[in-house]
């Protein structure tokens, strides 16, 4: 595959980056080190690798996924540093832009 200024662009454009020139050189560079790499193990033969399931020997051991009775609404909001009879209550985080004044 060739990494190519205009890959680096449309690269660029997807991740909402933005580079100068050099740094765009530093990044093409930085893909063709990685694609040498993966097409390095497209020379492997691998027709009689076992695929592998773990990295190490362990095994995840995982509680039986068993339903129970949920929490009451009232258990749920007991802890909850703001809450109202009903909801958790958190800051706000995204402002409504139709709401703003612009000032």
């Amino acid at each position: 595959m060739e990494v190519n200024d205009a890959l680096v662009e449309n690269l660029c454009k997807l991740a909402c980056l933005e580079f100068d020139a050099a740094g765009k050189q530093e990044i093409k560079k930085d893909l063709q080190n990685m694609i040498g790499f993966v097409e390095k193990l497209n020379e492997l033969d691998l027709r009689d690798a076992d695929p592998l399931l773990y990295m190490g020997e362990e095994v995840n051991v995982l509680r039986e996924d068993i339903p129970e009775n949920p929490l009451s609404r009232s258990e749920a909001l007991v802890n909850a540093p703001y809450a109202d009879n009903t909801y958790f209550k958190v800051p706000q985080v995204v402002k409504n832009p139709a709401s703003s004044s612009g000032s």
